[in-house]
């Protein structure tokens, strides 16, 4: 029984009571939550997950890390290396997008070191293996499709991107209106390919049904797959954006009758002015299924910095109502992250999240700040170190730009602004009570 089916039928499970515990929520209202599907809780039945989370309305947003081999750099335990900086960094997902080396091996490697959810991409296995055994991902077949989905639902994913969205109609209005990046989806680049070449329509789309019969036996949440986002701000919310997620609408109300848990991918590379409307529209067509956010990147001019580009629009995004944000680091565009690289961008989409968070009012949030100030104004260090993001950072600058006076900073030294209103006002200053 997935944990939709049991909220529909009223019955509290282990996992919603540890997330109600940990989003400081009444588990009744989030029974309701995931009872409707606003709300997903990832988590498999086959795999014991030390620590589960939940996505969607009301919660804390949450962060996801993106790890995994490739033909050119195929070293697992580099993986693992990455796979612990996220977790340390606190990523709440994490997803393997390998395609070098044995992809069920290590995928298993990762499954037994990641404490939070996992996610995959079911089709890059299938194509590495087909393009591997029969010279071309054209050669795939729907069959070929299912037998890894299924495979992965068994070996314990948590949640699987799907690009069932990506239809003949929704090719035809980007072949009809053009674009400058055409597809950036690894995804829907393969199914893109296979289909024109076979002139057939995506497997995934006919054989849903299927899908969803594997993904309800096991509890996999699927993660409806943007594989025609944008990949420039110049192709932004365009007709193909949009038809496919008039696709993926329908196909949440089919996976919520199929008693599946389902969340929607959204892009991408978008403009400031038109995050919010991409939030809106989602919520709308999707019937506030929970929205996972890559950044979104808001200019294309910033390799190297794309952890700070997306960190803008991911803070854009959840405020306007995102749930979930794919982490972006600083080698986006440029090649395959480092263990450092993927710590800064899990740090980078945390703090979008948080800022976001407190506007939301989400439990908790806005009170994480107040104790940093209080902790800031009482020059208490320690404190600061303990409530910052990235503690280990915090500390680290604070070490080598020590001042001679252990009371302040380096910045102001002893015209610290507020020291000396302190000190003016006689050690005591007016205090605000939030």
């Amino acid at each position: 029984m997935t944990q939709l089916e049991s909220a529909r039928m009223g019955r509290i499970t282990p996992e919603m009571e540890q997330v109600a515990r940990q989003e400081n929520v009444d588990v009744d209202i989030l029974v309701k939550r995931v009872a409707e599907g606003s709300i997903v809780i990832p988590r498999n039945v086959n795999r014991d997950l030390k620590e589960v989370r939940g996505i969607g309305r009301g919660l804390r947003t949450k962060v996801n890390a993106n790890i995994g081999t490739s033909q050119d750099f195929c070293d697992v335990e580099e993986e693992l290396n990455k796979l612990r900086a996220a977790v340390e960094a606190g990523a709440d997902a994490v997803m393997d997008l390998s395609t070098g080396g044995d992809l069920g091996s290590i995928r298993q490697r990762i499954l037994e070191r990641c404490p939070v959810p996992l996610g995959t991409v079911p089709i890059y296995e299938a194509a590495v293996r087909v393009g591997s055994e029969r010279g071309s991902i054209t050669r795939m077949t729907a069959e070929d499709l299912l037998d890894v989905i299924e495979r992965q639902a068994k070996q314990g994913v948590d949640f699987m991107t799907i690009h069932c969205g990506v239809t003949r109609e929704t090719v035809e209005r980007l072949r009809r209106q053009g674009r400058v990046a055409d597809i950036v989806s690894r995804g829907g680049a393969f199914l893109v390919t296979w289909m024109l070449t076979n002139n057939r329509e995506n497997p995934l789309y006919e054989r849903y049904d299927d899908i969803l019969a594997i993904a309800e036996k096991h509890d996999v949440t699927l993660s409806l797959g943007d594989g025609l986002r944008p990949g420039c701000l110049a192709d932004a919310t365009d007709r193909a954006q949009v038809q496919e997620l008039i696709v993926l609408g329908e196909l949440v109300r089919r996976a919520r009758n199929a008693g599946v848990q389902v969340m929607v991918e959204g892009p991408g590379h978008v403009p400031l002015d038109q995050i919010a409307a991409n939030i809106q529209l989602e919520k709308r067509l999707c019937e506030d299924a929970p929205f996972y956010v890559l950044g979104p990147i808001v200019t294309d001019v910033a390799p190297g910095y794309d952890h700070i580009t997306s960190a803008i629009g991911g803070a854009i995004a959840a405020s306007a109502g995102a749930d979930f944000i794919c982490y972006v680091t600083p080698t986006e565009h440029l090649g395959l992250p480092t263990p450092e690289d993927v710590r800064e961008g899990v740090i980078a989409a945390r703090i979008a999240g948080h800022a976001a968070d407190i506007v939301k009012g989400i439990p908790n949030a806005l009170e994480w700040d107040l104790e940093m100030a209080r902790a800031r104004k009482a020059r208490d260090w320690s404190r600061q170190f303990d409530l910052a993001i990235d503690p280990e950072r915090a500390r680290r600058v604070r070490s080598q730009r020590a001042s001679a006076d252990e009371d302040v900073c380096s910045m102001c030294s002893e015209y610290c602004a507020m020291k000396i209103v302190e000190e003016a006002l006689g050690g005591t200053s007016a205090s605000c009570s939030v």
